[in-house]
């Protein structure tokens, strides 16, 4: 979901951005008027998330998917170390064993990923450990970050924003723009320049991080108008206090739906220990003895206006995707029909 701010700027420059009567989806990537566009959501981002000195802001294209190939390619040189706790982290995980030996210190999947691996031991000899923040499809989150002595990758696509983060204990970050700043197409990269340039392989082109720092972003033709909404977004999650507030307000949003289903007996969340759920993306099937009444709860839903519910096939039942954008409104209107369902039954 994107803020209202954002989709309305948008709908504006898509008819006539800057003033110069052409759509943002028309004028070249090098005017002047959309590079004052990228250079003031790179600035953005360094703001917002306090980025040191030492770091470069990109924006690219390919996703987060691109980015499970670029991050080895740019940092592995002879072993890797991944955390999996889902389908994300494992594909990660599989595009690094092109480049060398990778070692899974932990996984969750012996539970179908329903929880966070607490102790674990990183080889003092990886180049990285690479871990994923957020777990969309199974509603777990890595609420603080890691302590460890190599360096550090997270894919933080779906809670990027979404709480204060301590940038300098990461060497590379990366997120899917589509859950928390803007569309999809683009692809926001923090990577720390002293982590490049060490891996001793020829990198193709595209894929070399210092190509795309040297020519900010633009190497290649940049997402005019997904980069435009990510700066819209920026500018309203400044306006609205940034990430220190909006992580207020998502522990708010996402304590109405655990309350509700910790008391209400028709559901039961799929993460059983509090410290290991998501606040982007709560996950919650029906309780013993109600399993038969999930289609009707889902009708009950759609006809309530909810879209988006169901949960993924890996895990079924339901997944409210509460993104930063999702007004608390939207979170209550979940409740209400979750009530109104085992009032009913």
């Amino acid at each position: 979901m994107l803020p209202e701010f954002t989709k309305q700027k948008v709908a504006e420059a898509a008819l006539n951005f800057a003033g110069t009567g052409l759509s943002v989806m028309e004028v070249s990537h090098r005017g002047k008027e959309f590079v004052a566009v990228m250079d003031e959501a790179i600035a953005l981002v360094k703001e917002l998330l306090n980025i040191p000195e030492g770091y470069s802001v990109l924006f690219l294209q390919g996703g987060a998917s691109l980015q499970f190939l670029m991050a080895p390619y740019n940092l592995f040189k002879s072993k890797a170390a991944y955390l999996n706790t889902g389908v994300w982290a494992s594909k990660a995980l599989k595009e690094a064993t092109f480049f060398g030996e990778v070692i899974e210190v932990a996984s969750s999947k012996d539970k179908n990923f329903n929880y966070l691996p607490k102790s674990y031991e990183v080889p003092s000899d990886a180049d990285y450990l690479h871990v994923t923040t957020n777990n969309t499809i199974y509603g777990t989150e890595l609420k603080s970050d890691p302590e460890v002595n190599v360096r550090l990758v997270a894919d933080m696509s779906s809670d990027i924003f979404s709480r204060p983060i301590d940038v300098s204990k990461y060497d590379l970050i990366y997120a899917g723009a589509q859950k928390n700043l803007g569309p999809s197409g683009a692809t926001l990269v923090i990577v720390k320049d002293d982590a490049l340039g060490k891996t001793g392989r020829p990198i193709p082109t595209m894929l070399d991080y210092r190509v795309h720092i040297k020519d900010g972003s633009m190497f290649n033709t940049p997402a005019t108008l997904p980069v435009f909404a990510c700066l819209q977004t920026l500018i309203w999650l400044k306006e609205l206090g940034g990430v220190a507030a909006m992580e207020k307000i998502n522990i708010a949003k996402a304590d109405v739906i655990y309350k509700e289903l910790e008391r209400n007996k028709v559901f039961v969340p799929t993460v059983p220990a509090p410290e290991d759920r998501s606040r982007m993306n709560v996950t919650f099937v029906m309780a013993p003895g109600y399993e038969s009444l999930e289609k009707e709860f889902l009708d009950l839903a759609a006809a309530s206006g909810m879209v988006g519910l169901k949960g993924h096939r890996s895990v079924g039942g339901f997944r409210a995707s509460i993104y930063n954008a999702l007004p608390i409104e939207s979170v209550q209107a979940l409740v209400d029909v979750m009530k109104e369902f085992e009032a009913s039954h």
